[in-house]
């Protein structure tokens, strides 16, 4: 007789400055594991669990709305007690938002979703230490306009093999942008922050591996001079033969929002 199981969909914000990526690995700190260890020491060594996130962010990306799904084998009694104990035990660079009961049929990884990431930084002079964890600083001078009108070519769908780390032959390189756009930072502010910051917006449905930071070094090598909008043009087609080298620094990088569709 199958047993059965109790499925919890946890929102959590992070961030991932001291952490080597979601995922958990050995011999370095990642989000997944310091969760893992949490919810075991809160709901006792020795009671069986499962945790699936739904985005691998990599090393240094923190999250201002990320998620996982939580598989048990009892009943939670108190999902408020839950999460008041999670957050007292987790470090400070992790707080659980909330809980939801799910039914078995919900899988956090093929449920559709629609992601937004948020690429913050700053140009033209060297920032306050302290803004480091949250923000790129290009100290070069960058045109903003020309990356604004940048970021609305990779709008729609393209093919994306020049803005995926480690492609390969066999994976489906289509994707589309529902939205690219380069406005001032309204995100986050400090008063240790530059004076005038930006954050590029891109949402999807899905991304590939460095897509997004991907994105943001061409929109960065665009601003220096270094390409024009017709590279950035041509290297969304499916004959191009571009390989984009330049990958932005990862600690800029927020997952913005996700929500289940």
């Amino acid at each position: 007789m199958k047993e059965q199981r109790y499925y919890y969909l946890i929102t959590v914000q992070f961030l991932g400055f001291r952490y080597h990526g979601w995922q958990k690995q050995p011999s370095v700190k990642t989000v997944e594991e310091m969760i893992y260890k949490t919810i075991t020491f809160v709901i006792g060594k020795g009671t069986r669990f499962k945790i699936l996130g739904a985005s691998r962010t990599d090393a240094k990306v923190s999250a201002q709305e990320a998620a996982f799904e939580l598989f048990l084998y009892e009943p939670m009694e108190d999902t408020d007690a839950f999460i008041t104990s999670f957050n007292r035990n987790t470090p400070s660079d992790i707080r659980a938002v909330n809980i939801t009961e799910v039914d078995q049929q919900f899988n956090i990884i093929q449920a559709p979703k629609t992601k937004e990431y948020v690429y913050l930084f700053s140009h033209g002079e060297k920032n306050h230490p302290y803004a480091a964890p949250f923000m790129a600083n290009i100290i070069d001078h960058l045109d903003i306009e020309l990356m604004k009108e940048g970021a609305k070519l990779f709008e729609g769908r393209h093919y994306f093999k020049s803005y995926c780390g480690r492609a390969n032959e066999n994976k489906n390189f289509e994707r589309e942008i529902i939205k690219c756009e380069l406005v001032e930072n309204k995100i986050l502010e400090a008063n240790f922050f530059p004076e005038s910051s930006y954050a590029l917006h891109v949402q999807g449905s899905g991304f590939m591996r460095y897509q997004v930071r991907l994105i943001m070094g061409v929109l960065i090598l665009l601003g220096k001079g270094e390409v024009d909008l017709k590279f950035i043009k041509e290297s969304l087609k499916e004959e191009n033969d571009y390989l984009i080298e330049y990958v932005a620094p990862a600690s800029g990088l927020h997952l913005n929002t996700l929500k289940f569709d």
